[in-house]
């Protein structure tokens, strides 16, 4: 199942809408997660012209219900438990904190979560944590072409990745495209334990 990755979009602002560019990064996807901070429902909306649609609610996200949008989302996918939240500030803490914290003591093998609108993918204590960031505002800059993210599960394998949309003429993309591949890391463990 392929997965497009999306949080703090915040519009309408200076844009209106979407970047088309979100739209062909996700072109071919099963399912849209949005982190949060969606701020209209109309971006659900054009989200789920590409693919079905859910949302975790930012903290900027209130006045108004959809059935799409949870406090945090749950997911089983292949076997793998994914939780989405918007905010885990300091996403750094200790997984066991987060855990507590954020997610009522459940365990999750991926979390998904928002708020930064910086892209992170980490994998610790056996769970990969994916943030990635956001397409319209990256690192809390003005506006301009940020990032989205991409989880591919199947039975075995977990790949995750963030990836910018491009560069907006006159506002660098101050974003790091990131990869994981949770089959390879699993080799590399297996390889280095037999030296």
């Amino acid at each position: 199942m392929r997965i497009g990755l999306l949080t703090d979009t915040h519009l309408p602002g200076e844009r209106r809408a979407l970047w088309d560019e979100v739209r062909d990064a996700f072109e071919g996807v099963d399912l849209i997660l949005h982190g949060g901070d969606i701020v209209m429902p109309s971006v659900l909306d054009w989200l789920e012209e590409i693919a079905p649609t859910l949302a975790s609610r930012g903290n900027n996200d209130m006045g108004w219900d959809d059935p799409r949008v949870k406090d945090t989302q749950w997911l089983d996918v292949e076997g793998v438990r994914i939780a989405m939240v918007h905010d885990m500030e300091p996403e750094t803490r200790p997984i066991a904190e987060l855990r507590e914290r954020h997610l009522a003591g459940e365990h999750a093998d991926i979390i998904v979560t928002g708020h930064t609108h910086v892209e992170r993918l980490e994998y610790r204590d056996d769970v990969l944590q994916i943030n990635s960031g956001s397409p319209i505002h990256p690192h809390l800059w003005s506006t301009r072409l940020g990032t989205i993210g991409m989880l591919e599960i199947e039975r075995d394998s977990v790949v995750a990745r963030v990836s910018k949309l491009g560069e907006t003429p006159e506002r660098r993309n101050p974003a790091c495209e990131c990869h994981f591949d949770l089959h390879a890391h699993r080799e590399a463990l297996l390889l280095s334990s037999r030296d």
